[in-house]
């Protein structure tokens, strides 16, 4: 029977080398499927990983309708065997159900891959919708791990190395310049939950123990 599944992890546990793996696999068997993103890091219309493949995608727009955009495809002679959906964090709840809808209503498999919690640890209205209509959830296996080497949990928003709790929940990463501040670096890291909650990066972690308030312990005493 086909499925809608969700594969979900935090940043960096190779949920889009996933997605890239399953269309490489399939098409090598002679499938077609079709591919969707958004606001992937690569560009408009990509699906890329962070070991530097990539493929050509669809970008999902806002307004997209997955339903009506596959059945498009089908009713023009195209051939449409699975769908794969990465960044499905960043789609809206009713694009979720159009997906949903792909695999009760044309029987064809739905991947979709995703991060579950923003960086304020808020779920995504994708994922909270994935994960209540998905017929089965995978959790990568791949453990993302904390500057201090546990588990990474979390993903925290940084700006210029500092972590932050305010702000829109989607913002491009390794940017520069954000509303408040047009000269901030903004970007992203994974945290083992001790660390997001103390709002301990790497980068603040390092400024602490290099800090000359930080007096070192004399052994011979």
């Amino acid at each position: 029977m086909p499925e809608l599944v969700f594969f979900s992890g935090t940043m960096d546990c190779g949920k889009s080398t996933l997605a890239l793996q399953i269309e490489h696999n399939r098409s090598s068997r002679g499938l077609q499927g079709m591919i969707y993103s958004r606001n992937d890091r690569a560009g408009h219309g990509k699906l890329s990983s962070r070991l530097g493949l990539v493929t050509e995608a669809v970008e999902a727009a806002h307004d997209m309708d997955f339903y009506a955009h596959v059945v498009g495809q089908l009713s023009s002679g195209g051939r449409v065997d699975y769908v794969i959906a990465d960044e499905a964090q960043f789609l809206a709840p009713e694009q979720v159900d159009q997906l949903a809808r792909v695999v009760d209503d044309l029987e064809l498999d739905v991947f979709a891959f995703g991060i579950t919690t923003d960086f304020r640890s808020k779920l995504f209205p994708g994922s909270q919708r994935l994960v209540e209509l998905a017929d089965r959830i995978e959790v990568l296996q791949v453990e993302a791990l904390c500057w201090c080497g546990a588990r990474a949990t979390h993903n925290a928003r940084t700006v210029d190395g500092r972590m932050v709790v305010e702000g829109a929940q989607v913002v491009v990463g390794d940017v520069v310049g954000d509303v408040d501040s047009p000269h901030a670096v903004v970007g992203y890291e994974v945290l083992c939950r001790r660390h997001h909650r103390r709002r301990q990066t790497s980068a603040t972690a390092r400024a602490v123990a290099l800090s000359p308030d930080v007096l070192p312990v004399d052994s011979a005493k």
